[in-house]
């Protein structure tokens, strides 16, 4: 009996150490980047703009922001030229937002476009390493192919901004389990109408990654059942806010709001700049670029508030800003 156990002992550890071997040895899927020069037409860059800082807001992650202001703008000049996440922010490991300016040295000026929209829709750095999915990879996969070209062609604009930062190192055993978080995007991506207001506010909602923030996580997990319900914690500088609940329940959602005030509550903020934005504190601390997103088209707004009406009404009451930060 003590040799039928000792047996299957070794058998299960023979099994866990070819188990542990294969999470380390394997690579991400992926497929080759695209064979592609993104056209750099007037009307692209300008589509690519509008997306990159004002509806999937890459800004918000790629830019040095300052922390001690209202919204907390982007630092002049910087715009896409990465950085490295608070650890306060209490993220598995060292997780940095890569330069994305042409700096040939420190940022994507030797990448090809192919490369960088395999990195924006499929989480594949160009050297063939899994992109933490912190950057929304698998939401902007669902970004049509015109528009991921247009973001590439804005890119291409970028001021080149030297600045060298480290690789995300990533925590043991998220380091392995992000392997498989990469998915190739085949085939064709279109983007539904316009004119189908439902449809284009899904679109819009998916690739601007609302549901990244605004669904709370436990152990790096959406909340079954929370959907966009708010109560996600950030804390940087000192100040936590939590996330708001934008799902249509009337007590702690957006379920009273007409569609003037929601598109309001976005074209208010219109005034602000860097200069004027007020001093961040405890009661009025946000990571909402709300400076780049009242600069979002109304209709896109519009289309925003006729897809949030459709999510299933969640009851989460969240203290936003709580009256002491954690």
């Amino acid at each position: 009996m003590r040799k039928l156990f000792l047996r299957g002992g070794l058998v299960a550890a023979a099994v866990a150490i070819c188990g542990i071997a294969y999470l380390i040895l394997t690579g991400p899927e992926m497929q080759a980047a695209p064979d592609i020069k993104v056209p750099m037409t007037a009307e692209r860059i300008e589509r690519g703009r509008y997306l990159f800082e004002n509806v999937a807001h890459c800004t918000g992650c790629h830019s040095p922001r300052d922390w001690g202001k209202f919204s907390a703008p982007v630092n002049a000049g910087t715009v896409g030229s990465g950085v490295e996440f608070p650890a306060e922010l209490g993220l598995p490991g060292r997780i940095v937002a890569t330069n994305l300016t042409p700096d040939p040295e420190t940022g994507l000026g030797n990448w090809t476009d192919g490369e960088k929209i395999r990195a924006i829709r499929e989480g594949v750095s160009r050297d063939g390493r899994p992109l933490f999915p912190f950057m929304p990879y698998p939401s902007l996969s669902k970004l049509c192919d015109e528009d991921v070209e247009a973001i590439v062609a804005y890119m291409n604009t970028l001021k080149p901004v030297k600045n060298r930062l480290p690789q995300t190192k990533l925590d043991f055993p998220v380091s392995l389990m992000a392997k498989f978080a990469p998915k190739p995007v085949h085939g064709k991506v279109t983007s539904p109408s316009r004119s189908d207001r439902l449809a284009y506010g899904r679109y819009l909602v998916t690739i601007g990654d609302c549901a990244g923030c605004h669904t709370p996580k436990e152990r790096g997990k959406d909340i079954e059942g929370k959907e966009y319900a708010g109560g996600m914690e950030f804390p940087i500088a000192g100040m936590l806010v939590r996330s708001a609940n934008i799902t249509p329940d009337e007590e702690t959602g957006i379920g009273t709001w007409t569609e003037e005030r929601f598109v309001s509550q976005f074209k208010g903020h219109a005034e602000k700049s860097f200069e004027t934005a007020p001093k961040a504190v405890q009661a009025n601390f946000t990571l909402m670029g709300w400076m780049d997103y009242s600069k979002m088209q109304e209709e896109d707004l519009r289309a925003i508030y006729t897809y949030l009406r459709t999510l299933k009404p969640v009851h989460n009451p969240v203290e936003r800003h709580p009256p002491v930060a954690n």
